[in-house]
């Protein structure tokens, strides 16, 4: 009968080396997570995060925004990236509130090795459901402003259709508007916009309220406004503006958007509202 052959010697355990692939320690990192409710009313929000310095190669800290377990069916979240993250590169996200108040859940991600880069979250009100004033009060009726704007250092300013709103030439641009419907005309016929960005436009918003921001500084920089229903029947509608930088806009007529090409502040509008001619009856 043939002999065994011996079995090969164990290898002697090795010290680690330099190229060797790092162990589940160095792969795994644990993060520090932080959760807190935000309480915010109704209207379009902006919450930025906003550039930091210390900042890692892995964009942390990271902020998510999202509804919390109850509630959420009055909140609406629209982030500019697809995965949701807000980065501390300046990402951002719009949020809805549609009845307030509302809550959010805000939740930051951050590594325990960056102590000082605590995320600077900036919450901008773009959009308040505030009534217009001289709205629904009988006797107020006839004095009630058709258009009304509030504009830098000048505060809320209200004029007729066809008058001009703002100071053309002045460089203080509207930071929020609101138009009333033609008397004896559904508030639900009348609708507009303001223009946040190219190519991004505020929710809709019907007759009598507010859309945009007081106080804030911060600038529309352009607006749309349609007719619908019997209101669209019965009047003509031109939107024309100003803005800071000295172009025009405009007159465009309903549902078109009345912007600078370089997308300038907004300084002063003009919204006229026509009657149409009634066709005369066949004989």
């Amino acid at each position: 009968m043939a002999n065994p052959k011996p079995l090969p010697k164990q290898a002697e355990p090795q010290a680690a080396r330099e190229d060797a692939p790092p162990v589940a320690a160095d792969i795994i990192q644990e993060l520090k997570v932080t959760g807190h409710l935000m309480a915010l009313p109704a209207g379009l929000f902006c919450i930025i995060n906003q550039p930091n310095p210390h900042v890692g190669p892995s964009g942390m800290p990271g902020v998510r925004i999202s509804p919390p377990p109850s509630g959420g069916q009055n909140v609406e979240i629209t982030s500019f990236r697809a995965d949701g993250w807000l980065s501390a590169n300046g990402d951002a996200a719009l949020v809805r509130v549609h009845k307030g108040p509302a809550q959010l859940l805000v939740t930051i991600y951050q590594q325990h090795n960056q102590p000082d880069a605590a995320p600077k979250l900036q919450v901008r009100q773009l959009i308040g459901v505030e009534p217009m004033p001289g709205q629904a009060p009988a006797p107020e009726a006839r004095e009630k402003v058709d258009v009304m704007a509030h504009i830098q250092t000048r505060g809320d300013v209200g004029v007729k259709f066809g008058t001009w709103l703002g100071e053309q030439g002045s460089q203080n641009w509207i930071e929020g508007f609101a138009i009333a419907a033609p008397e004896g005309c559904d508030p639900v016929d009348l609708a507009y916009q303001g223009v946040l960005g190219r190519g991004w436009l505020s929710p809709w918003v019907e007759a009598g309220q507010y859309c945009g921001s007081r106080g804030m500084a911060l600038p529309l920089l352009g607006l749309r406004v349609r007719l619908t229903g019997e209101t669209a029947e019965q009047y003509d509608l031109t939107v024309a503006a100003s803005f800071i930088d000295g172009t025009k806009a405009g007159p465009v007529g309903q549902d078109e958007t009345c912007e600078s090409p370089t997308l300038a502040p907004l300084e002063a509008i003009l919204v006229t509202l026509t009657p149409k001619a009634k066709k005369k009856a066949k004989k």
